[in-house]
């Protein structure tokens, strides 16, 4: 896919307010830990993650996505009337229905033409949703679009806490490793027409590719049915998930790059999904791009699902490692397994 029309005009985030660390987290396991006798900081040790952020207990997902989504119209400059589509893009959602969307845009204040969904795929549900707006704006059917997300981790880690430790066996603990890195936050995406940009990012194009064979490697909600007959419940095989992501990854790279006739060396920025560190550096090391052109925040914000990303670009580009004119690479990959890769000049 090739964009002429398409800029990247603003970015807006909101942290959620309460640090936890990992050690936090290991200590409400120190039962399952003594009887496995597991030494402490392996949260850390493995997935290279040392702190996240949660929101408060009953945040919804809709006002961290209008807070978010202020910020981005404000960077943006432009009026909230403007906005032809909004796309909600989190995997958490406030319910079933109505589209958390409409929430979304009833708080901007969103004119009554603007055409407004929800949209869910994993991880990647954020540059799925900048896709479809940037189709959408290409085609001359609107001039701005905004795509927002909030997620948040919270009870999916306490319910899982709750699992090892009644479980209190090592295949649990290892299946529910990735739980842990889980962090809360939201964002908000505005893309615009050239001909009404000021100062954003040329959407180049991007490559898409799968791998839905691997779709049982990891998965998040209740084990059956509407209404839910089980407890909330989030399974990941992360070294097959590793494994099968990478080479996707590589794949998709080398389709990403042909598409837009680039090699690596054109490449001076990449922005990653944020997983854990050791994915990091996998994925880096398969596409032959050395880490320093890579900026992290898992570390400090771990895994916020579809706002990882994007929130990622927001700050690396707040503290100068995006830069005007620079050739940028948005590198997502999600459950599915699924792979999305989107090229800009900043």
């Amino acid at each position: 896919m090739l964009y002429s029309h398409v800029f990247l005009e603003s970015l807006g985030y909101e942290l959620a307010p309460n640090v936890v660390s990992s050690a936090d987290l290991e200590q409400r396991l120190a039962p399952l830990y003594r009887q496995l006798k597991i030494p402490s900081g392996q949260i850390e040790a493995l997935t290279g993650v040392r702190e996240r952020r949660w929101w408060d207990a009953r945040q919804s997902m809709c006002d961290g996505s209008i807070q978010a989504g202020r910020k981005a119209l404000d960077a943006a400059g432009l009026p909230a009337e403007e906005i032809g589509m909004l796309i909600y893009a989190g995997v958490c959602r406030d319910q079933l229905e109505p589209a958390t969307a409409c929430a979304v845009a009833d708080g901007l204040r969103l004119s009554g033409q603007a055409e407004i969904y929800d949209v869910s795929n994993a991880c990647l549900g954020v540059i799925n949703g900048m896709i479809q707006v940037a189709n959408a704006i290409e085609l001359g059917r609107i001039r701005a679009g905004m795509v927002v997300s909030c997620e948040s981790a919270r009870q999916i880690v306490e319910m899982t806490i709750e699992r090892m430790i009644s479980r209190g066996d090592m295949n649990t603990f290892r299946r529910c490793l990735a739980t842990m890195t889980g962090g809360s936050g939201a964002v908000a995406v505005v893309l615009t027409d050239e001909s009404i940009t000021h100062g954003g990012h040329r959407l180049l194009g991007g490559m898409v590719r799968n791998a839905a064979r691997f779709h049982p490697l990891c998965r998040w909600g209740p084990d059956t049915g509407i209404p839910a007959t089980a407890p909330m419940v989030m399974d990941t095989d992360a070294p097959a998930v590793l494994e099968n992501g990478v080479a996707l990854g590589q794949q998709t790279w080398r389709d990403f790059l042909a598409e837009l006739g680039w090699t690596n060396d054109h490449v001076d920025r990449v922005i990653c999904h944020q997983v854990g560190t050791g994915h990091r550096l996998a994925i880096l090391n398969a596409i032959g791009l050395p880490p320093d052109r890579d900026f992290s925040t898992v570390e400090f914000l771990g895994n916020i699902g579809t706002v990882s990303l994007p929130i990622t670009a927001a700050i690396a580009e707040q503290r100068g490692f995006l830069q005007s004119g620079q050739r940028v690479a948005f590198l997502g990959i999600g459950s599915g397994l699924n792979c999305l890769m989107l090229g800009l000049e900043w």
